[in-house]
């Protein structure tokens, strides 16, 4: 094995020789490697730590901050759509529908009249087609309405000229004597049960279904921003408890200042959230569902009427499915039990004497319609149609007519509607109203309670220069 010696350097040290050509070059380190190396020596002094606390605190609360406007701003738009848009939305298709149940009660009640037909009784008539119509229109032209709407909305659309024309006809063969005008009547009514009422009723519960998503979206808890400021809170905490521990100092200004600005937050988050979600719940349950039930009731109302009319102008020329008993008079009686239903079920859910008052109306009404249209039937079914003619539509010798009844009945019920109509509305606004603010306030005290953190960690810092 051969030994190689080194000559001595100058100075008596020994030659190392030159790097070959194939030797690695220096290590460098990388921008990230140096980043973290700086931010480590950093954190070994007290400066550097106070540094690294102070913007992860005012990182803490701008987060804070940003989170609270992101949730709370999806949920008071959420709460405006269900005052402005979807609540309004879903009325209107009920108006549709009771627009489109009461046009066919006025068109029977006009028929029955015969070629004389009451003026009164041909306005509400045209009052109830204009009115579907325009609300229809309206319909359409909302943006936002879903597939499924639009396709009932394009039903009706086309549909109810239809109607329309066959009641023409109907009045036109009736004023001439023709019996053909009761089959074209018998037909009309037919198209409005079996097509134009189902389609308003999906249209009703297509807008609805929409009104209730946005109360849940408008109802949820902000939980990321409630978190978001819980762990805001407690850094700050623990970071006065450490400056009081270092300094003795039990206040420092500055994180006093972002910790007070903080709990602002976090309290008018928790409460303006908690009496927006107590008076949405309570124009749900006080308002919407009273709406929904009293609507039903109406519709049921406007139709027993329908089928009452129908009773005298087909004289038992359409049976019900047992082939015995007439047809409209079997559902007459179904929609006088579904009446009874939704006025009990309303009067449970009436909170007040306003509200109670015109259902305990409607409740007698119906009793005394329920009495005249024994009366009426019982003189029809022995044979007598002109006696029961007047006992049904009232004339001057006879005005506790079973018309006059339900006249009574739709009023008091109108009135029952526009009073729970006016409970959402105020409930609705006033949940909207305890989300108004949050959304600037929450932007503004974070920028303020970030601000103040870092003056209060600038304070501590310039204790060392």
């Amino acid at each position: 094995m051969a030994i190689t010696s080194r000559a001595p350097a100058p100075g008596g040290g020994v030659a190392v020789p030159p790097a070959g050509p194939h030797a690695p070059p220096p290590g460098r380190n990388t921008a990230w490697s140096e980043g973290v190396e700086q931010l480590r020596r950093a954190a070994t002094t007290e400066p550097g730590r106070l540094r690294i606390i102070g913007a992860v605190l005012a990182a803490l609360v701008v987060l804070f901050g940003g989170v609270t406007v992101w949730e709370i701003s999806g949920r008071a738009t959420a709460a405006d759509d269900v005052v402005g848009r979807s609540q309004p939305l879903s009325a209107d298709a009920a108006s549709i529908y009771r627009s489109l149940a009461d046009a066919d009660t006025a068109s029977s009640s006009g028929f029955l009249a015969g070629a004389q037909e009451p003026r009164e009784v041909r306005r509400r008539y045209e009052k109830d087609i204009a009115n579907a119509s325009r609300l229809l229109v309206s319909a359409a032209a909302n943006a936002g309405a879903g597939e499924n709407s639009r396709k009932e909305i394009d039903l009706l659309g086309e549909q109810l000229p239809r109607y329309t024309g066959l009641i023409e006809q109907a009045r036109a063969n009736n004023r001439q004597g023709l019996p053909l005008g009761g089959a074209y009547l018998r037909y009309a009514n037919e198209q409005m049960s079996t097509v134009l009422l189902p389609a308003a009723q999906r249209l009703y519960e297509a807008e609805t279904g929409r009104l209730y998503t946005d109360y849940d979206d408008a109802r949820s808890w902000p939980l990321g921003s409630l978190g978001a400021g819980v762990v805001a809170l407690a850094a700050l905490g623990w970071a006065q408890r450490r400056n009081y521990h270092r300094t003795n100092r039990v206040f420092n200004h500055g994180l006093v200042a972002a910790t007070a600005a903080s709990l602002v937050v976090l309290l008018w988050l928790a409460v303006g959230h908690t009496v927006a979600r107590a008076e949405l719940s309570a124009a749900r349950a006080d308002g919407q569902e009273s709406l929904k039930v009293l609507n039903d009731a109406r519709i049921a109302s406007l139709q027993a009427r329908a089928n009452e009319n129908l009773t005298l102008v087909s004289r038992g020329a359409v049976l019900a499915e047992d082939k015995k008993s007439d047809k409209y008079d079997v559902d007459f009686t179904k929609n006088m039990n579904e009446l009874d239903a939704g006025l009990a079920t309303a009067l449970k859910l009436a909170d007040d004497d306003s509200g109670r008052d015109p259902v305990t109306r409607a409740v007698d009404g119906v009793k005394l319609w329920k009495q005249r249209h024994a009366t009426a039937r019982e003189t029809d079914l022995k044979g007598d149609y002109e006696g029961a003619l007047p006992q049904v539509i009232g004339d001057k010798d006879h005005k506790d007519s079973s018309g006059a009844a339900f006249d009574m009945v739709d009023a008091s019920l109108e009135e029952a509607v526009a009073h729970e109509q006016q409970e959402f509305t105020r409930a609705a606004r006033d949940g909207l109203g305890a989300l108004g603010g949050l959304v600037i306030g929450a932007a503004a005290l974070a920028v303020v309670g970030a601000a103040a953190a870092l003056l209060g960690i600038g304070r501590r810092l310039s204790e060392y220069r």
